[in-house]
């Protein structure tokens, strides 16, 4: 995203602080390296830059008639920048779902009080009564510790688009419903709507891994290891299985680990036909 895009100005309210102006603030600043934030009581009429949180514009929330979401989740000022803003940093499909999953959260407890283990860890960054500081002092601090928060879940999406090609290129060479990837990669946004019944990688504890795909709907394994594997491991795992090197069977019965690709591939076979 083109940083011109977003003002080097910004104002928001003054006083104590929360996870919503922080958050705002936090998103702002990864948009854009350059953007300061001025904390106010009430904003200027000739002000030049952009303005959340207070003063009841685009990215306010306090006044009547503010945004709420179809599901009934009302928006706050980071929910509300993070709908402008978000695509263009993780595409819409995405922006979404972060909205959803992580963002809605938020906003419903700056709107309701409802409580957030964040919100309260964030909040945690304001001054005791009896400090000297004022949340202007603790502001920065704040606004740092949600940026690194904030810059890790926009790297976790991003690397999700990056493997998508490799583990799609995998499924396009799917055999007996197994897909065997190069290399570990996030592969649950694509595999669960396919045919896949297993993935298989090499592990990075040496060997090779395979996982059970689950249904897109119930997220049920659509095939799990076999029920007499379940927490086996080692030699009692290898003879139970005829498989000489398979040595972990998850007790959930979703995760195998082979120290050979062969055995890995045959224990999905050998789950299919029990499943059968």
């Amino acid at each position: 995203m083109d940083k011109t895009m977003i003002p080097a100005r910004g104002l928001t309210h003054s006083g104590k602080f929360h996870a919503d102006d922080v958050f705002s603030t936090a998103l702002l600043e990864l948009l854009n390296p350059e953007f300061q934030v001025e904390r106010v009581l009430e904003v200027p009429a000739d002000f030049d830059g952009i303005v959340y949180d207070i003063g009841g514009g685009a990215f306010d929330h306090h006044q009547t008639g503010a945004p709420v979401r179809e599901n009934g989740v009302p928006y706050a000022a980071f929910g509300l920048l993070w709908r402008e803003y978000g695509p263009s940093l993780v595409g819409e499909e995405e922006a979404l779902r972060l909205d959803e999953n992580w963002i809605q959260p938020l906003d419903l407890e700056d709107n309701t009080g409802c409580g957030h283990p964040l919100a309260e860890a964030i909040g945690g960054f304001n001054p005791l009564w009896d400090s000297p500081d004022t949340p202007g002092d603790r502001f920065p601090s704040a606004v740092a510790f949600a940026k690194v928060i904030l810059q890790h879940k926009l790297e976790e999406i991003w690397g999700i688009q990056r493997a998508k090609s490799l583990v799609e290129e995998a499924l396009s060479s799917m055999e007996d419903r197994i897909v065997l990837l190069p290399r570990f990669a996030p592969w649950k946004m694509s595999l669960p709507k396919s045919e896949a019944l297993f993935v298989v990688y090499p592990s990075q504890r040496g060997g090779y891994s395979a996982q059970g795909v689950p249904d897109p709907e119930s997220g049920e394994l659509k095939c799990p290891f076999p029920l007499a594997w379940a927490g086996k491991r080692d030699n009692e795992l290898a003879k139970l299985a005829g498989l000489s090197t398979l040595r972990f069977c998850h007790n959930s019965r979703f995760l195998i680990a082979a120290d050979s690709l062969e055995d890995a591939l045959a224990a999905c076979r050998i789950a299919q036909r029990t499943n059968a």
